[in-house]
């Protein structure tokens, strides 16, 4: 069974989304961080060798958190993106392994030559 958080919380002052689980367990994730692990389409493509680098994503916000049934949760963000559904238990994958992934999605963007404006 996934763990499901008692709150979900927009903090838009920090560009961050929070989730509160009821054992307390709490995951923090900068706007940016999601937004470029969305597993949308548009960001992993069709397939493992299609996913296209997120850039300049730094400033991007999320404008609502629509549920979806009981197994995820659909964020808007004001850069028209909006396909991505972020399930229970993706949003747990990302809460436990954010450092790890963070520092891969840095690493790829050095690697390109991307600086932020």
């Amino acid at each position: 069974m996934d763990k499901i958080p008692s709150e979900i919380m927009i903090r838009r002052k920090n560009r961050a989304l929070l989730l509160v689980y009821p054992d307390n367990t709490k995951y923090e994730f900068s706007f940016e961080f999601l937004r470029v692990h969305s597993r949308s389409a548009e960001v992993k493509g069709h397939g493992s060798s299609q996913s296209t680098l997120q850039l300049n994503k730094e400033n991007v916000m999320i404008n609502e958190v629509k549920p979806v049934g009981n197994y995820a949760i659909k964020l808007i963000f004001d850069d028209g993106h909006n396909s991505g559904i972020y399930t229970w238990k993706y949003l747990n994958e990302l809460g436990q392994n954010k450092n790890k992934y963070w520092q891969t999605y840095l690493d790829q963007v050095k690697a390109s030559g991307y600086t932020p404006e």
